[in-house]
């Protein structure tokens, strides 16, 4: 049983702020993966992606975090600070677990869609290895996206995921809620031709600037 401490709610209204700012343009659905493995020393390693389903478009697809700058014109390594920043606090939300002596997740996966925002933690043990991430990356995107594996290396990454995945003994966890905050504008300058209208934003300007930025995501100062 999940216990929601307040500073665990606040963290996830923090998540759904980062998000907000991380993602340009109007859009309909998100759903974003990550991971934290420790390993010997405490080094945490992992990964995280989200995609999203952009409003309005005619040919509709989700899409990946990492396909932002380029599709967007924004500077990429501006970019990917604000990605960076998503997942630190992640691992802060993970550490909060610790810290209030609960089960400790593996992974999690957020869904942001028709105004909930819902979370599931697993505890399933991952290696890390590149073929675990692949596969799973695959798997993944069949089960929350409902992206059919295109080739045949694709489906075998699905079979592959599902033979070898270790289980925990540890049922996965739920919590959805409302979503706590109204989506504010993005603070990273896009133009593109997918959509009717160009919207101009604050910019990460310098490193100057980023510290200001980084409270101004997360605690609206």
């Amino acid at each position: 049983m999940l216990n929601n401490t307040k500073k665990i709610k606040e963290l996830y209204e923090e998540i759904q702020r980062m998000i907000f700012y991380a993602v340009p343009g109007k859009w309909d659905e998100l759903y974003l993966y990550a991971s934290i493995i420790e390993r010997l020393g405490k080094v945490e390693t992992g990964e995280m992606y989200f995609y999203f389903m952009p409003k309005g478009l005619l040919k509709r697809k989700f899409i990946n975090v990492y396909e932002v700058p380029n599709k967007y014109d924004i500077e990429e390594e501006e970019y990917l600070k604000l990605v960076e920043w998503l997942y630190d606090k992640i691992k802060e939300l993970r550490q909060e677990f610790i810290n209030t002596n609960q089960h400790v997740w593996s992974n999690l996966t957020i869904s942001i869609k028709n105004n909930k925002f819902k979370i599931e933690y697993n505890y399933d043990k991952l290696l890390g290895s590149k073929d675990e991430y692949y596969n799973h990356h695959i798997y993944w995107r069949y089960k929350y996206l409902g992206i059919e594996p295109h080739s045949k290396k694709e489906r075998q990454a699905i079979d592959e995921y599902l033979k070898n995945i270790k289980h925990s003994k540890f049922k996965d966890q739920e919590y959805d809620t409302g979503i706590y905050l109204k989506r504010k504008t993005n603070i990273v300058t896009y133009d593109t031709t997918d959509f009717k209208e160009t919207q101009r934003v604050d910019y990460l300007a310098s490193e100057k600037e980023t510290k200001k930025i980084k409270n101004q995501i997360l605690y609206n100062k």
